[in-house]
């Protein structure tokens, strides 16, 4: 694989409503366009040779939304799975999803638990999806499990060390992202990943989602492949390696 391509990249979707709002339509009609941002994003990974994806879709804090906002969400996240699996399916891509998926509607998880089913055996791109996610809800609910397995004594406190941990994370088994990108003009992490991004290169961008394509998507990659990634090591040291 191209070393200047990451290998995974994080997305924060963010710029529906604004995008909405200055057309003078309701927030759903950015929700629904923002589908065709996220489309085009996962075959613009494919083609340049992303081999994870994770899109940033509710968080958990966005259930403090209005309730006809998040009740459009959910109805949209249906839809958009009815529509879409059979042809991410096609093109081999594996899709997951991570959350508190339990606070979903027994609609949704089921969408998610037969789309799951149905791309498991994929070999393609793996799309990870956020749904009612938060990275402080993450670290509380691997914090937990970790107590739980040394309470049933199935592991020592002196094993814990970051792999131990990580492995109880939303996204264990996938390398940290590389890359984050955020659309909407935002400057934040906004409780997105915050294990997994510690050295992650962050990309901001004023295009609203909506507007998000295969152009916008190389911007953010040629910004990445301008960059010398150190994990706390000197430019030398990383240049003698």
């Amino acid at each position: 694989m191209d070393s200047n391509v990451p290998r995974h990249i994080a997305i924060i979707m963010d710029g529906n409503g604004r995008w909405a709002n200055a057309r003078g339509k309701p927030r759903r009609s950015g929700h629904r366009a923002g589908v065709k941002s996220v489309r085009a994003s996962v075959e613009t990974a494919a083609q340049r040779g992303v081999e994870f994806l994770t899109l940033f879709a509710f968080s958990s804090e966005n259930w403090s939304r209005p309730d006809e906002e998040v009740s459009s969400l959910m109805s949209l996240f249906v839809e958009a799975l009815r529509r879409e699996v059979d042809e991410l399916h096609r093109n081999n891509v594996k899709l997951k999803f991570v959350g508190a998926l339990d606070e979903l509607s027994p609609a949704l998880k089921k969408k998610i638990a037969q789309s799951e089913e149905k791309t498991a055996g994929n070999t393609g791109l793996h799309l990870t999806v956020a749904v009612a996610y938060g990275g402080r809800w993450d670290i509380v609910q691997a914090t937990r499990a970790i107590a739980g397995r040394v309470a049933a004594s199935a592991l020592r406190i002196d094993d814990i060390d970051d792999a131990e941990f990580a492995s109880e994370l939303a996204l264990s088994g996938l390398p940290d992202p590389d890359l984050l990108i955020r659309t909407g003009g935002e400057r934040r992490i906004s409780n997105f990943l915050l294990w997994n991004l510690a050295y992650s290169e962050l990309w901001f961008t004023d295009v609203l989602w909506p507007e998000f394509d295969a152009t916008v998507f190389d911007e953010a990659l040629f910004y990445y492949a301008g960059k010398q990634r150190r994990f706390g090591h000197t430019g030398d040291q990383v240049e003698s390696i």
